[in-house]
């Protein structure tokens, strides 16, 4: 079930990549979804190790 307070993010991409994601994912076992969350994390982990912890307050 969806968690109500998360956050709703459309994207557009071409087909081709879209294509390639869904194989991606569908080869580390995940959904697309949970893929790009996976590479948010990411890259969200890679900048903050190279510039310190990104400071977000919640309303």
């Amino acid at each position: 079930m969806r968690n109500k307070n998360n956050k709703h993010l459309g994207i557009e991409i071409e087909p081709e990549i879209h294509g390639k994601l869904h194989y991606i994912a569908k080869y580390e076992g995940r959904s697309a979804n949970g893929q790009i969350l996976y590479l948010i994390r990411q890259c969200i982990r890679d900048f903050e190790a190279q510039n310190g912890e990104i400071k977000i307050e919640y309303k």
